[in-house]
Formats: structure tokens, sequence, C-alpha cells
């Protein structure tokens, strides 16, 4: 049997993969964020800019805003479909809450590599 993998449909499998690999994404830029917290004394403006000025915190960072943008598409769109019965309505509201998710890696976007 084919079937085709060029298409915009979602299954469950692939929902739950995503939103446990985005999941350890983000725990792991907060236990680096944290460990980072702890062991510096005293964050200046110097200590924070040297910290984004390496492309790998860069890559890292950007990959940490992308995994909160799929994992609240995931999460949210499975949360309303649960509980908003309105089709309208639940269009709308995911409508404004993928633009928020969007606006958040953008924003981000131009914040870490000054576009």
């Amino acid at each position: 049997m084919l079937t085709n993998q060029a298409n915009f449909k979602r299954d469950g499998v692939q929902d739950y993969v995503t939103v446990r690999a985005t999941a350890i994404i983000m725990t792991a830029f907060t236990f680096y964020m944290l460990w980072f917290f702890l062991s510096t004394p005293t964050v200046t403006y110097e200590i924070w800019h040297g910290l984004f000025s390496y492309l790998a915190m860069k890559v890292f960072t950007f990959a940490a805003l992308v995994s909160v943008m799929l994992h609240i598409r995931i999460g949210f769109w499975q949360v309303l479909t649960d509980y908003v019965k309105s089709t309208g309505l639940r269009a709308v509201v995911q409508f404004f809450i993928n633009l928020v998710a969007f606006v958040y890696v953008a924003v981000g976007l131009f914040v870490l590599w000054g576009l």
C-alpha cells in the first residue's frame, strides 16, 4: 500500500512525536539557562551579550522558540477540539493563537539575529 507523504494532514503519531521532541528541546534550554544563572554570580550586559554572541547559542535559542511555537499549536489544537464545540469560534481562536505563536518566533528571530 502506497501512502502520500507530501501532504499537510497530521496524524496522532506525528503530533505525539512532535510534542515530545519539542518538550525535550524546551527542557534542555531551560536547564541550560538555569545552569547559566546559577553559575554566574552577576549577570551584566557584557556577560549576557557574550552568551548570545555565539552562533550555537543563537541556534539553540531559535530552536527553543520554534519548539514553543509547535508545542503551542499542537497543544491548543488538542484542547480546543476537545472543549470548543463551535467550529467557527474554534477556527477564530486557533487563528489568533497561531498568529501570536508566529509573531513570538518572528520577534525572537529579529532580536537574536538583528535583522
